[in-house]
């Protein structure tokens, strides 16, 4: 599976961005997919995460700010990301679990929020 996120950039605090992951599989096939980041010095984190029958979670920093969302169609998944704060800063990450031993991870995109 190859992955190809794109949408990161600059924002203002309590701007909005949506970042996008293309997959090149047919997302109704993969088990879960999902949004990770990670800051400088910090580790790698869930931030939203999406299964074959569209249940949801999320992170408690970005609950009712942030919602995953896919489009079937176009074997896309979305990061919409509201009310952002300096804290969301990070490089963003999507990935792809096919079976419970593979695990996928597109690109990074970086996500900066600054005045």
């Amino acid at each position: 599976v190859q992955l190809q996120a794109s949408g990161g950039g600059l924002v203002q605090p309590g701007g909005s961005l949506r970042l996008s992951c293309a997959s090149s599989r047919n997302i109704f096939s993969i088990i879960s997919m999902g949004w990770y980041r990670q800051a400088p010095g910090k580790q790698r984190e869930l931030v939203a995460g999406i299964t074959r029958g569209s249940s949801t979670n999320y992170a408690d920093s970005v609950k009712g700010r942030f919602t995953i969302s896919r489009d079937i169609a176009k074997n896309t998944v979305y990061l919409q990301m509201n009310s952002l704060k300096p804290e969301d800063t990070a490089v963003y990450y999507c990935n792809a679990r096919t079976t419970v031993f593979d695990n996928y991870w597109g690109q990074g995109t970086l996500v900066t929020v600054s005045s």
